[in-house]
């Protein structure tokens, strides 16, 4: 078989003929023997360069094309020197002019904060776990004397010189009422305060649907029972008034003359018990009187005056006006039952350590299971110039973990924290017998204008003056339902001076 040569006809030879140089005779100079050593030296070079080619695949490095890439790294790094220069020198005009600018947007505000009963380093660490997340705003608390408190706050805040955030009292709106900015929604919807907070709030501090602050604290009147001489008469805790009034009335020891020993309880007087107008009120409000409009319940108001000055009448009275204050009787083991508020446990302990006591809720009439209530609030100045930042404060002391790290700051300190205002925080405290009864009590109240301790030189001490003047009217042998509408017209006055 004949073999396929398509691919091997260029390894054929031409065969050149000798004779072929007589067909191409050479050039005269190539005749010689002698050839130019110039023109051997180009096809040398020739040579070399077509080697040189075909090596290096079309390229032929020269010591030109070495300077030229040389030349081109150099200019490349300056420029890339340069460019570092230029950032530098943006960075830098960022640095020394811009950032200033906006440095000077960025200071931080300043919010005064007037505050009654904690010190200034229990608020601060509630203070700086707010600054922690807000930390433009800053926060100066500071603790203000009860003394003429109301007066300065209605002096300075229309001058604008008061604080951006201050503490009220419950029963003080209609007095700080124009000075107090409502809460946005952003604060806390009219939903989560119905739901989280108790009742007695949505009646003292709503105004046409308006929230008009926060309180971080809540309290009640409740029932302190001295366990010797309870325990020694073998006697129980009266629930109702009618087994309270039997019960008062044995266990007052009183000496040959007459003279009080050892008190049942403190009430039917006025200037020397502890609490008269709360106690008061919790009569009133239990009996069914209008505490805003008595004239118009004015046999439920006489009868429950009637029932309070009937402790201090007669030869059956379990107290006068010759006695000690109720807390001073009662911090001496003088007094078997008490009426107060969970903040006189700390003074009480402070005066008489070894004192035995017990708290229990107030008596009650069958069916009205209530007590009154007495607390103090957060409010925003309507003339503060930073509304939003502190109404942010407002909305943190209004946040459940704020109320909790706040009464455990203040436990580290005293016998316990500020009683909680939020519903789902109050059953928290339900193991603690010293102050649950308390907040037990806490739904079922309601705030008064006869409050005491508020020392506000306006509302509250128009509206206590009448009504110590009917207590005192009635023991001096006025009728009750006299006393009752002389008072109604006190009452109407100062609302009425109040409402302008």
């Amino acid at each position: 078989m004949e073999e396929n040569i398509i691919f091997k006809s260029s390894q054929l030879k031409p065969q050149v003929s000798l004779s072929q140089k007589d067909v191409f005779p050479r050039p005269a100079s190539m005749e010689t023997s002698s050839v130019n050593q110039s023109n051997k030296s180009q096809l040398v070079n020739s040579a070399k360069s077509i080697h040189n080619t075909q090596h290096f695949g079309g390229f032929n490095p020269t010591d030109n094309d070495h300077k030229n890439g040389e030349t081109f790294i150099l200019k490349l790094m300056i420029k890339i020197i340069l460019g570092i220069i230029i950032l530098l020198c943006i960075g830098f005009g960022i640095y020394r002019f811009v950032f200033p600018f906006f440095s000077q947007k960025a200071t931080p505000i300043r919010l005064t904060y007037w505050g009654l009963w904690e010190s200034q380093d229990l608020m601060q660490k509630t203070i700086n776990d707010f600054q922690k997340i807000h930390p433009l705003i800053v926060i100066d608390y500071k603790k203000q004397d009860i003394k003429q408190y109301k007066d300065r706050l209605m002096t300075r805040i229309p001058k604008e010189n008061g604080p951006d955030i201050f503490r009220y009292h419950s029963s003080w709106l209609p007095m700080v009422g124009r000075l107090l900015s409502p809460l946005p929604e952003s604060v806390i919807t009219k939903a989560d305060f119905q739901n989280f907070f108790y009742s007695t709030l949505q009646r003292d501090i709503v105004r046409n649907g308006a929230i008009f602050g926060i309180p971080i604290h809540m309290d009640t009147l409740a029932l302190f029972v001295n366990n010797d001489i309870l325990t020694s008469s073998g006697s129980s805790v009266p629930q109702t008034w009618d087994d309270f009034s039997k019960l008062s009335r044995s266990l007052t020891v009183k000496d040959e003359k007459g003279i009080i020993k050892t008190a049942g309880t403190a009430m039917g007087t006025f200037d020397n018990i502890n609490h008269a107008p709360d106690i008061i009120s919790l009569l009133l409000l239990q009996n069914g009187a209008d505490i805003n409009n008595l004239s118009k319940t004015l046999e439920n108001s006489s009868d429950a005056l009637s029932f309070y000055t009937s402790f201090a009448i007669g030869d059956g009275n379990v107290w006068d006006d010759t006695l000690d204050s109720s807390m001073v009787m009662f911090a001496r083991g003088r007094l078997a039952f008490y009426f107060g508020y969970s903040w006189d446990i700390i003074a009480l302990r402070a005066s008489n350590p070894e004192l035995s006591f017990s708290i229990y809720p107030v008596p009650h009439i069958l069916g009205r299971e209530q007590s009154i209530a007495s607390y103090w609030v957060e409010g925003v100045s309507v003339k503060s110039p930073h509304q939003k930042e502190a109404m942010e404060f407002i909305k943190f002391l209004a946040q459940k973990e704020t109320q909790q790290k706040l009464f455990t700051e203040i436990s580290k300190t005293r016998l316990f924290g500020e009683l909680y205002p939020r519903k789902d925080l109050g059953i928290t405290l339900k193991d603690n017998d010293l102050i649950y009864p308390f907040v037990k009590q806490a739904e079922n109240s309601s705030s008064s204008f006869f409050a005491g301790d508020t020392s506000d030189n306006g509302l509250n001490t128009a509206m206590n003056t009448y009504l110590g003047n009917a207590i005192k009217s009635i023991l001096e042998n006025t009728s009750p339902e006299t006393a009752v509408e002389t008072l109604a017209k006190g009452v109407d006055q100062v609302i009425k001076q109040y409402e302008q």
